[in-house]
């Protein structure tokens, strides 16, 4: 499942190598606390918690726009259960479209929107003329966890970063994320939630949708919008004291487990953050793996920091187990496969060690890297128990189990979702070498009533593509909303969602 690369030049190449920096220290900016003139306070004023700490970074992170002055703001789509965890479900609706339609500014947050500045690989062609280029960072709060959130939008109208894009989002765009977010969660993917969508009443040229089509704002829920890509522009720029701080920010709000006791300068607040990074990238690969899920674009630009997956574009779900299956349709080499997005993802890790060369020495950055295989494999093994419903037997063994799954699929034909769901807690009498493994493993138990159902839950095209035409052509919202719910309710079977790994 895994063709991972193995090796790295980690000198800076492109832009010059220079020797390691010895670092002052980084220079200190206080947090803005100022009120805002929000149109509503949240009621649950104990829960909601505004921290705008990238404010630290501001000055050179990002810079201050405006949103786009919408003609409408009509509310389709608001995630309560999403918005209780940062103390934002009590907000009305008027409220609301005004927070996250109009964008005006919640209280104890940014007083501006600040439009994220970064390079990336895309497709591994280097480009330093992006950022965000149709989004921004509309707000900063802590959730019931204690963990620092971002509110960030997409199609909330140009930046400078816009090029020659319009910055705005197709409705059926918007439609496409919340269905790839809401399956993500329940088959227990780190995702971003979709918060927000409001349709906004423009009419939009595209070349890849029917023209004109409807237009909408939409506003997500990450843990972090930090990229690989903000790194790298840190270094093309040769900016080691802002890369220093952007280490201390990610180290200091987005903690995670100390490397290995024999990892190489450990306590080098750099090799720390690779490490980290490693992990979480592995664990998302092997998450992606597992649901059967294809992202699409894992350009470095699109790579969390934290490891969560966001920006949901031409992603897809499997018909059929087949390890060539591509997403974009202008993925014409196959580079982002289903089969190759763990070697994606790694390699992706390989250019944020090259980026933090400007920090750290070569050596240890290579160490850190090449725990991604082992660690790949271990949260695949844990993922793959997960959902099929059976209590890990150690990595060996749960290693040669997924090889026999994979094999069934492969000869039976069977997508993903259909062999999980048949094969729940070995209860589907799989015959030959896979049901002799399948009894040496404990069952967790079915209690829920999803488990009785005809069929499992899916995300096949064909389903997205009806759920859109129901709103297209009756502005019939019902199939979407009965998704939503049938998707949340094949969570809850599922019980608890695997730990993210790399964090505290």
């Amino acid at each position: 499942m895994c063709g991972h690369e193995r090796r790295y030049s980690l000198n800076p190449v492109r832009h010059g190598t220079r020797p390691r920096q010895r670092l002052a220290r980084r220079r200190a900016c206080p947090h803005y606390r100022g009120m805002s003139d929000a149109v509503q306070h949240p009621t649950s004023s104990q829960s909601y918690r505004g921290d705008p700490a990238i404010l630290a970074l501001a000055p050179w992170l990002g810079h201050g726009v405006a949103p786009a002055p919408f003609p409408e703001t009509r509310i389709r789509f608001r995630n309560d259960r999403a918005a209780a965890s940062v103390g934002l479900a009590s907000l009305d609706d008027a409220a609301w479209a005004a927070h996250f339609g109009r964008f005006a500014p919640l209280p104890d947050n940014l007083p501006e929107p600040l439009a994220l500045k970064y390079h990336g690989h895309q497709f591994r062609v280097y480009n330093p003329e992006i950022g965000d280029g149709r989004g921004f960072l509309f707000a900063q709060m802590r959730d019931d966890r204690g963990r620092l959130m971002d509110l960030g939008t997409k199609g909330s109208g140009q930046t400078p970063y816009s090029r020659a894009g319009d910055g705005r989002l197709t409705l059926k765009g918007a439609v496409r994320e919340i269905l790839a977010t809401e399956m993500l969660e329940a088959l227990g993917v780190n995702t971003s939630k979709t918060f927000s969508v409001v349709e906004t009443g423009e009419r939009l040229w595209r070349n890849d949708e029917p023209s004109p089509t409807r237009s909408a704002v939409l506003v997500r829920l990450s843990h972090s919008h930090i990229r690989i890509g903000t790194f790298q522009r840190l270094l093309a720029l040769e900016q080691a004291d802002e890369m220093a701080d952007l280490v201390d920010y990610c180290l200091t709000q987005f903690p995670g487990p100390p490397p290995p006791d024999d990892a190489p300068a450990r306590e080098e607040p750099a090799i720390r953050l690779m490490h980290q990074v490693v992990e979480r990238m592995a664990d998302l690969a092997a998450s992606y793996m597992v649901a059967g899920f294809v992202h699409g674009v894992l350009n470095t630009d699109n790579m969390n920091i934290t490891g969560e997956s966001f920006d949901y574009g031409p992603w897809r779900w499997l018909p059929q187990w087949d390890p060539g299956f591509t997403a974009a349709y202008f993925d014409h080499a196959g580079l982002y496969a289903f089969g190759r997005q763990p070697e994606a993802l790694h390699w992706n890790c390989g250019q944020f060690a090259v980026a933090l060369r400007l920090l750290a020495d070569s050596p240890p950055l290579i160490a850190a890297l090449e725990r991604f295989g082992p660690l790949y494999m271990e949260a695949v093994a844990r993922r793959w128990c997960w959902r099929l419903g059976v209590e890990t037997r150690g990595t060996e063994e749960d290693t040669r189990l997924v090889s026999l799954c994979e094999n069934a699929m492969r000869e039976s034909g069977a997508g993903p979702d259909a062999f999980f769901f048949a094969n729940r807690g070995g209860r589907g009498q799989a015959d030959g070498a896979l049901g002799e493994a399948l009894a040496d493993y404990t069952a967790l138990p079915v209690a829920h009533a999803y488990w009785s159902d005809a069929a499992p839950q899916s995300m096949l095209i064909e389903e997205v593509e009806a759920i859109w035409a129901a709103i297209d052509e009756r502005d019939d919202w019902a199939p979407l909303h009965a998704k939503v719910t049938a998707l949340r309710r094949m969570g809850e079977a599922h019980g608890p969602a695997p730990v993210p790994a790399g964090h505290a």
